[in-house]
């Protein structure tokens, strides 16, 4: 922290905070120069020759000069190798157990020295110097890494590692957590260290609160995954490759993973990008599911105003015709200085208001931050006192930090019986009516305009019994909370899915739950900045993600933030909140005017009418891994055309979305994939692979459907009815429905149904009944006259 930022911080949360926040950053300075151990000098190591081989099951260990590599194929497809002996546990990535060695892969001789690892979707070959190479079955290079390097503290200490790794020179990359300059990640160098923007994020600020060591390559040859499963901080710097460059020699894509300790250890699965993204939810959990009325709207409430200002906003939304299921409340719902209890003066019936809006289907949902205010008579903070809960520094006192009461101090979550006592403080939210939780400040950070740090690098944690220091613990302090929080709702109410989303995590997350990526500014910038943390998320594992629509910062024009609300009604995480410091309701749609609101009555009852679609989404996700978001090239990775597309997406496998994302714009190009597609405004049809001008008038953007698509939505009378696109000509289409079984564990049944013509008539049959009978739910088949 330098004078500026002292500044910023007296402006943006007064002198009294601004000053403790000064104090906890002297704190935390003086504790880590007293706590870690210094930066000597060091020495450089690399593996050396490989000198003997210990074959195993799926793979064997490999022993080099200076180090070891433990490699092999698992049942699920995914290769995994360590150096330095690494074995694939304890990492906070995995579940319980991580995939078994598939028996069938052999280590097994290779030419000059080296070994190789055969499987049935991809070589593994190791030279006789440490490089790992990746291959396909026909022996077509997806990436190479060459010998690792390691910098040893002469003096002993925590070694830092640099891995340098080798894409094909068409590749391109995404993925790395959520970023908000992407999807796509051109040269540059990106922070692997939680952390909160310091202020709104906009397109070109990176990171954010989701980072992960976690990349998706796509080239021609192949898709693939890479993980390199260290928490600690460390940057990858990313170059992408050319082809014909230099006297006509292609130059390869490079990857440099520097980290500044923690094990050397990687995981790869390829082949499609469906195929991928199941190994990695086999490897890493399966994404939890929300309960149905999550998938609906959700608005952020300016909870300072009490009982009457949420009133008031149900009821705007009700008199106007607005659907709405879930109302949030933020810290202004708070006791001062405590964690889980209400204010009684603002929230004096809360109980009552919760079942008011339960009856009316809408949800109300509870902020919860990790800090806990340090002052004896804070009962929580008392409880953790006497449970010796709080993270501690290398002389054995609790840490504190600056939150939003003032002085804090934190849980540590990476130790089990921390979060079991966690987990159980969220019965008095379930007292109160709360149906889920929004965690929220949780990097850990400090309650400031640019989101200091609260905690030193060398605070103590538990990290499960392993021991260790916030270098390691923190970007897995925020996912350990959700982890918390999951296991304890699941406790207290087993009859019902937990819903819990938080705005830091890493990878894994999301078998707790989802991700909200923080605050991205409310300018046209901050559309792009949506839409790239969504789709960055799902390619890292986590499908179920969003961002607020209409602030919390800058001021919305009534054009932004209608085009703002048709993006966020297609993503998973719907929710609108707003502008803070506004005047009380300001950033509800009939503040924006009566075309304003008609045009945004319209986009939320299409929400409404897909609720349907997005369950089938969510289910499919918990089962496979895809994301509900997805890029173009999703179904075509390799089509390059698609690969540079950053500005329209697909939702599932039925509908392209193409949004707004600069003002005055009333049509725009779209890049349709291979196939028929349908303008779902007009019905007119379009054959891809082509780019297409498509009509963006105020009240819709572009949404095109996938010809013989097979779509669940609301009908008119509640029920889900079947919306079937026709097929192109002599071409035969399908889909897959999984409804919904209410907000517990009941697998429901799946659905799949053909599409076919048969004469001049479309013919829709569901599978798993008699052939030749038609569905039990009614169907609209569309495209027929453009057909």
């Amino acid at each position: 922290m330098d004078g500026r930022d002292l500044v910023r911080s007296v402006i943006s949360v007064g002198a009294a905070q601004g000053l403790r926040t000064v104090r906890a950053a002297w704190r935390r300075r003086r504790a880590d120069a007293s706590g870690l151990p210094p930066r000597g000098p060091e020495r450089a190591r690399v593996p050396g020759t490989v000198r003997e081989v210990e074959p195993g099951l799926g793979g064997g260990l490999l022993r080099f000069d200076r180090s070891e590599l433990r490699i092999f194929v698992a049942v699920n497809g995914a290769v995994f190798w360590g150096w330095d002996g690494a074995a694939p546990g304890p990492s906070y990535a995995l579940p319980d157990r991580c995939p078994e060695p598939d028996p069938r892969a052999a280590l097994e001789p290779d030419k000059d020295g080296g070994w190789r690892v055969v499987a049935e979707r991809v070589t593994v070959v190791v030279s006789r110097r440490g490089a790992v190479q990746v291959l396909t079955p026909g022996g077509v290079m997806l990436r190479r890494d060459l010998p690792p390097r390691w910098w040893e503290p002469v003096g002993g200490g925590t070694s830092r590692w640099t891995q340098r790794s080798e894409v094909p020179a068409d590749a391109r990359f995404f993925g790395l957590g959520g970023r908000a300059s992407g999807p796509r990640l051109r040269d540059g160098t990106y922070s692997l260290w939680n952390s909160a923007p310091g202020r709104a994020a906009g397109s070109g600020d990176a990171p954010l609160s989701v980072t992960m060591p976690v990349q998706t390559v796509v080239a021609d040859a192949g898709t693939h995954l890479a993980f390199h499963d260290s928490s600690w901080d460390g940057t990858v710097t990313l170059w992408e490759g050319e082809e014909g460059a230099g006297s006509g020699h292609d130059r390869a894509g490079v990857s440099e993973l520097r980290m500044d300790g923690g094990p050397l250890r990687c995981w790869v699965m390829v082949g499609t990008p469906a195929r991928v993204l199941l190994a990695w939810a086999s490897l890493t959990g399966a994404p939890a599911l929300p309960p149905a009325w999550a998938l609906g709207h959700h608005h952020v409430c300016a909870s300072s105003g009490g009982e009457e200002e949420v009133r008031r906003i149900v009821a705007g939304y009700r008199e106007h015709g607005l659907p709405l299921d879930a109302v949030h409340l933020g810290a202004g719902h708070l006791s001062s200085r405590q964690v889980f209890t209400v204010d009684d003066e603002r929230f004096p019936k809360l109980p009552v208001l919760a079942d008011e809006l339960r009856r009316e289907g809408i949800r109300l949902v509870s902020v919860v931050g990790p800090a806990v205010g340090s002052a004896p008579g804070v009962t929580v903070y008392d409880e953790g006192v006497e449970r010796d809960a709080f993270v501690r520094d290398t002389s054995g006192q609790v840490v504190e930090g600056v939150g939003w009461t003032g002085d804090v101090v934190f849980p540590d979550f990476t130790d089990a019986r921390v979060r079991a006592w966690w987990g159980g403080l969220y019965a008095e939210r379930l007292a109160q009516g709360f149906a889920g939780f929004w965690h929220s400040v949780n990097e850990p950070t400090s309650f400031t305009a640019f989101g200091d740090p609260t905690l030193p690098r060398s605070a103590r944690h538990a990290l499960d019994g392993r021991g260790g220091d916030h270098r390691e613990a923190h970007n897995v302090y925020g996912q350990c909370m959700g982890r918390a929080a999951y296991e304890g709702l699941r406790e207290q109410l087993p009859e019902e899915r937990p819903f819990v989303f938080s705005r830091s995590g890493w990878a894994g997350m999301q078998r707790h739950g989802g991700a909200w990526s923080g605050e991205v500014v409310t300018g046209w910038a901050g559309l792009r900045a949506s839409l790239s943390l969504v789709l960055g998320l799902g390619l890292c594992g986590v499908p179920y993600a969003g961002t607020d629509v209409g602030g919390p910062g800058g001021k919305a024009s009534p054009e932004l933030y209608l085009r703002g609300l048709q993006l966020g009604a297609y993503l998973p995480l719907f929710r609108t909140r707003a502008r803070a410091g506004a005047r009380a309701g300001r950033g509800e749609p009939w503040e924006f005017g009566a075309d304003v609101l008609r045009h945004a009555r319209e986009t939320l009852v299409e929400r409404r009418r897909l609720l349907p679609y997005f369950m089938t989404l969510a289910q499919l996700a918990r089962r496979t891994g895809a994301p509900y978001v997805r890029p173009l090239w999703w179904s075509a990775p390799e089509d390059r055309a698609l690969r540079d597309c950053e500005d329209a997406f697909l939702l599932g496998d039925c509908l392209l979305v193409a949004p707004v994302l600069a003002p005055g714009v009333e049509g725009r190009s779209v890049r349709l994939p291979r196939g028929r597609w349908y303008d779902t405004a007009t019905g007119r049809a379009y054959d891809g692979p082509a780019r297409v001008w498509a009509d963006a008038p105020p009240g819709r953007i572009p949404v095109f459907a996938r010809g013989g698509s097979v779509l669940p939505v609301l009908g008119e009378d509640g029920g889900v009815e079947l919306e079937v696109w026709a097929p192109a000509p002599g071409r035969t289409g399908g889909g897959v429905v999984v409804p919904d079984a209410g907000d517990g564990w009941e697998e429901p049944e799946t659905e799949r149904y053909t599409v076919l013509w048969s004469g001049p008539r479309i013919v829709v049959e569901r599978e798993d009944e008699d052939a030749g009978s038609e569905p039990r739910r009614p169907v609209r088949v569309r495209g027929l006259m453009e057909g």
